[in-house]
């Protein structure tokens, strides 16, 4: 796994897990962040290396819950849930945009004893990678390596699944808003749960019904009309690409890509843009898969991620 030729690999589910990985427990906590109640999870020493999972939509931390603990051993991760997001509150005077989100990780972080000079990796997945690289260029030097899983920032290789978002952010604001909030039925966020996984696979039954299940329970009205307006602020942020990918070549961090090709939204040739800023990134391709590999794919998964900090920390000790 040295870099981007050994790419393809079947995915037959007998891996194990992390192999010498020892298992360490999440803990579940909340705080006081300037009177917003905020939910996180958090696994490993607190004087390890520091990972941080910002999360994507239609989701919260519940995504990264299964590869924490197959990690702790040896870092130190956070996944916090965004305001409107998992059990976090639901404040009214929160700048529900992307940039509003990256304030609130910069202003989270202080709360949990992040120093401004301290290095972290980064897992940036779905629209956290936006909010990540945003997060990555307010506290610049600090980001040691990044984790890429389906997230896209390259407007040139969008998958056949943006067509139709595209031509509602195309849209007077307004009707935009009104297009996004009919399609916010439980139907069609099944949809996007099994995006890319085929219906009668043996992947697609991997998929655990409390995926769907809790984020649709925690799918308040006031939230659904937060998240239309969150993804309507998607055409604003096709606005920042060159931005991330320009800090990309400037900064050039270890960079692992490890892809669901199947997904509709972020198909292979997503992952592979990213070889244009991060050429010397490892690319990790999973055919079979979708966009929540870290629930059909986590073993292999995993032992790509492990391998990966692991490269980068031994680095930074030497």
């Amino acid at each position: 796994m040295t870099g981007a030729e050994d790419i393809h690999h079947p995915s037959d589910g007998n891996d194990t897990a992390a192999g010498a990985a020892g298992y360490t427990h999440v803990r579940h906590r909340r705080l006081d962040l300037e009177g917003l109640e905020v939910f996180y999870r958090e696994c490993g020493p607190p004087d390890a290396p520091l990972v941080l999972l910002p999360h994507g939509y239609p989701c919260s931390s519940f995504e990264f819950r299964n590869l924490m603990p197959l990690l702790g051993d040896r870092w130190r991760l956070l996944a916090p849930d965004f305001p409107a997001s998992g059990f976090s509150a639901t404040p009214v005077d929160f700048d529900y945009t992307f940039g509003g989100f990256a304030a609130f990780l910069d202003k989270f972080m202080d709360r949990v004893g992040v120093a401004h000079d301290q290095r972290f990796a980064l897992y940036l997945h779905d629209f956290g990678t936006w909010i990540g690289l945003k997060l990555a260029m307010r506290r610049p030097g600090q980001v040691a390596a990044l984790i890429v899983q389906n997230g896209d920032i390259y407007e040139d290789v969008l998958g056949d699944k943006y067509e139709a978002l595209l031509k509602v952010l195309a849209l007077p604001e307004e009707e935009a808003l009104r297009s996004l909030r009919s399609g916010m039925v439980r139907e069609e966020w099944e949809r996007e749960f099994k995006n890319g996984v085929p219906e009668a696979s043996d992947h697609a039954a991997r998929l655990p019904p409390e995926l769907l299940a809790l984020h649709w329970q925690l799918a308040t009205e006031e939230r659904k009309d937060i998240q239309a307006r969150v993804i309507l602020g998607w055409k604003e942020n096709f606005e920042w690409f060159p931005r991330y990918q320009a800090w990309l070549r400037e900064r050039r961090p270890p960079t692992l890509i490890t892809w669901g090709t199947r997904d509709g939204y972020m198909p292979e040739k997503s992952a592979r843009a990213w070889l244009r800023d991060v050429p010397d990134a490892e690319l990790d391709l999973h055919g079979d898969g979708g966009h929540w590999l870290l629930e059909t794919h986590l073993p292999q998964v995993t032992r790509w991620v492990r391998e990966f900090l692991g490269r980068q920390h031994a680095g930074a000790a030497g």
